[in-house]
Formats: structure tokens, sequence, C-alpha cells
């Protein structure tokens, strides 16, 4: 017998078991190695939302409103005895508490992140998603700060396809489905020492600015 979330079947019994067995480890990775809170949420498959608002805006992107969060600091007995009550869920983490999110197109981010690394600046995680987007893990408060340091950067009237992620924002994890379009996945895998004090955004921001720009020109 298959399970449902909101009604959308999502797998049989045999590939159930080993694909809630990996989501558990990975939710249990994520609160117990990098210190962040994991949020069950919708999938979504044929344009349906698991959430089973047929009007849904964000099918198979957001969380469950009835779904508890599995708190940072949880060890796997944890993650796994709040995972098993909803089967089939991916994996969301709330942006704003432990890091806020700078977005860019995939191309530009991985270019970007190349310069990056051979600058030897300071990196966070960066994961990019089926959508096409690149979303690079940085300090608290970074997406409340873009406009001004934008500004301070002379980049503020540049058409730079970039944006931030704060407070009361939501990703997808990997390696969970976003929107029924496929995995999220890393590009930088987080790390003891990136997961819990990612970079200050201004670190970071003069070379994906200056690459969004040069992407759009």
């Amino acid at each position: 017998m298959g399970f449902t979330i909101g009604g959308i079947r999502e797998m049989r019994s045999g590939s159930r078991r080993r694909v809630r067995t990996t989501e558990c480890t990975a939710v249990a990775e994520y609160t117990g190695l990098w210190g962040w809170d994991v949020i069950p949420g919708a999938r979504a498959a044929s344009g349906q939302c698991s959430c089973g608002d047929r009007d849904c805006t964000a099918p198979g992107a957001h969380p469950l409103s009835f779904a508890e969060e599995v708190p940072a600091g949880a060890g796997l007995d944890d993650a796994t005895k709040t995972w098993s009550r909803y089967p089939g869920a991916a994996l969301m983490l709330p942006v704003g508490r432990a890091f806020d999110v700078i977005e860019v197109a995939e191309p530009a981010g991985r270019l970007a992140l190349v310069r990056l690394e051979r600058m030897g600046l300071p990196l966070g995680p960066v994961c990019v998603t089926p959508t096409g987007r690149a979303r690079f893990f940085v300090a608290p408060g970074a997406a409340a700060e873009l406009p001004q340091l934008l500004y301070r950067m002379g980049w503020d009237d540049a058409d730079l396809d970039l944006r931030g992620l704060g407070a009361g924002a939501y990703i997808t994890a990997p390696p969970s489905d976003l929107g029924g379009l496929g995995p999220v996945r890393w590009l930088r895998p987080p790390t003891l020492d990136t997961a819990g004090s990612p970079p200050q955004a201004r670190l970071l921001l003069g070379t994906l600015a200056y690459i969004c720009h040069r992407s759009h020109t």
C-alpha cells in the first residue's frame, strides 16, 4: 500500500522505507551536525501540491502548515520520530535564523563560485535548484541589508538578477525535490565551519553583482 500527503500517492512500501531512512538521516545531519531547523514541506506531482489546495501558488515549495519542525540539535532518533509523521515530506530550511540566502541565476552562480574560490574568500554552503537558481548561504541579516550594500558598492542602479532571501522565507534542501521539477543539489556542501558561521554578504556581493551584471550585457 502506498501513502499520501494531502492525496498525492508517493511510492510503494519497499522504496518508501529506503527513502524514509535516507530522509531521516538527512534531517538528522542538518539538525545535529549543521545546527539548522528543518521543517516538513509539501511535494508536487503533475502540478498538484500535496497540501491539498488546488489554488496553491507554490506547489511543492512551501512548508506544511500542520507539520512540526525538527529543531536544531535533534539527533537521528528524534528526527526519525518526527519525520515518520509526515512520510514523503520535503526537507525545508527556514531562512533568517542560521543564515540568509543570496540567489542568482545558476550560470552566474557557478562562475562566481569559481572566482570566489580562486580569490580565497570565505564561502558558505551553495546549492542549485532545478529551476536554474544558485543559492549562496550568508550570515543572517543579509537580505535586509542588501539594498544598502548594493548602493555602497555602486550596483544599486544596475539590472541584476540577484535577490536576497531573509526571515520568513523557506528553501527546499537537498536531496528533496522542488515542485516536482527535480532535486535540489549542493554545489558546495555545508561543513562544520561554514554551516554555523556563513560569511558576511559584503564579502561575496561585489563578485556576485559583477558577474550577474556581465551575464546581462
